[in-house]
């Protein structure tokens, strides 16, 4: 077969983009190497644009992951300085990545009484930026530049696939899913969302609490997130989403986090179901962070993460309220409405800093 080569300007253009995989008869996966790296070299482009990034700029920002790395790598070719407030959570081999790319990375020790270690990161995070001069934060939870930066990505789906169906993609900042779908629905206004979030995470109306599974749900409700762009809404444990990111493994050699396990256990369900529809399942980032955790059977054991066959969920309960979600696999039609409009959604606060910023 022939060979071509594309020669790329760095290494962010190179991996932003998905690769996208058949899964299924009506699956296929859009699998990033790093998804996080196309809202981060997108906003600072455009921040760049805006003459937002003078000579001095300092770039700040709060994360405990990918968006982390992906600023970390941008801001390194960029050669400029970058300061990023995370906590206790953070992954050690991410925190040794970071700073190899010259990185300053603070560690906010203690939660806020509300609005959990995001909150106290957020504080931490407008401190340093009344403590310097000249700054620019990306603000991926509220910069409307993120989930825009997702429309090539739907441009892709919409020029390789033809009509896309559904989407499933695990939510966070509500970026990649809002970019996404509503870059789908311009050209097809029948596409489906379906959010996979985790239990204890307050984006869809679950009180917050603590979570295992890293990388999806918030603590805090981004302004990015759009819920009217919602069909449906599952939430998952970790156990479940680390078994479905090692049968992604076993099953097509696609070596993928726990976000993507999360994913792909409620995209294959959906799939199934709907034999005659296109799915897309968004992958988010690779699984080499998680070696020693997800892929390691003795640590899954260890920390209560580890199901046995027949314990593997084979579909969702379904639930009229998130007020009704227990901590296993559940699903709830979420009918594009919003927030307030769903019964058994715990209510906003209203006084927090973090909610003001974002």
């Amino acid at each position: 077969m022939p060979v071509t080569t594309r020669t790329y300007h760095s290494i962010t253009e190179a991996q932003m983009m998905p690769r996208l995989i058949r899964l299924g008869p009506n699956l296929y996966g859009a699998a990033f190497t790093l998804m996080k790296l196309l809202p981060a070299t997108y906003i600072l482009q455009r921040a760049d644009e805006r003459g937002e990034l003078g000579p001095g700029t300092v770039i700040v920002e709060t994360t405990s992951g990918t968006f982390g790395l992906a600023l970390a790598m941008q801001a390194a070719l960029l050669k400029r300085e970058l300061i990023l407030v995370s906590d206790p959570a953070i992954d050690a081999n991410l925190y040794r990545r970071l700073t190899d790319l010259g990185a300053k990375v603070e560690i906010c020790p203690e939660p806020a009484p509300v609005g959990g270690f995001q909150e106290a990161r957020l504080r931490r995070l407008a401190e340093i930026r009344a403590e310097l001069p000249d700054t620019f934060c990306p603000e991926q939870y509220s910069n409307p530049d993120n989930p825009r930066s997702y429309s090539v990505v739907a441009e892709q789906l919409s020029q390789a696939l033809g009509t896309v169906d559904c989407v499933v993609g695990p939510v966070g900042s509500g970026g990649s899913m809002c970019g996404t779908v509503r870059g789908l629905r311009e050209r097809s206004d029948h596409t489906l969302a379906i959010g996979v979030d985790s239990h204890r995470s307050v984006l869809f109306g679950q009180p917050d609490g603590e979570r295992p599974l890293r990388g999806i749900g918030n603590s805090l409700w981004p302004a990015n997130l759009d819920h009217s762009v919602f069909d449906e809404v599952h939430w998952c444990s970790a156990g479940e989403a680390y078994a479905q990111a090692r049968d992604l493994h076993a099953r097509h050699a696609l070596f993928q986090g726990p976000t993507s396990g999360a994913a792909y256990l409620v995209a294959r369900w959906w799939a199934e179901r709907h034999p005659d529809q296109q799915c897309v399942v968004m992958l988010p980032d690779e699984g080499y962070r998680y070696q020693a955790t997800v892929y390691d059977d003795a640590w899954l054991a260890d920390n209560g993460h580890l199901l046995a066959e027949a314990g593997k969920p084979v579909e969702p309960v379904t639930v009229d309220g998130p007020d009704q979600a227990d901590d296993s696999w559940t699903r709830l039609a979420w009918g594009r409405r919003s927030y307030d409009e769903v019964r058994g959604t715990v209510p906003r606060f209203s006084t927090s800093s973090a909610e003001r910023t974002l």
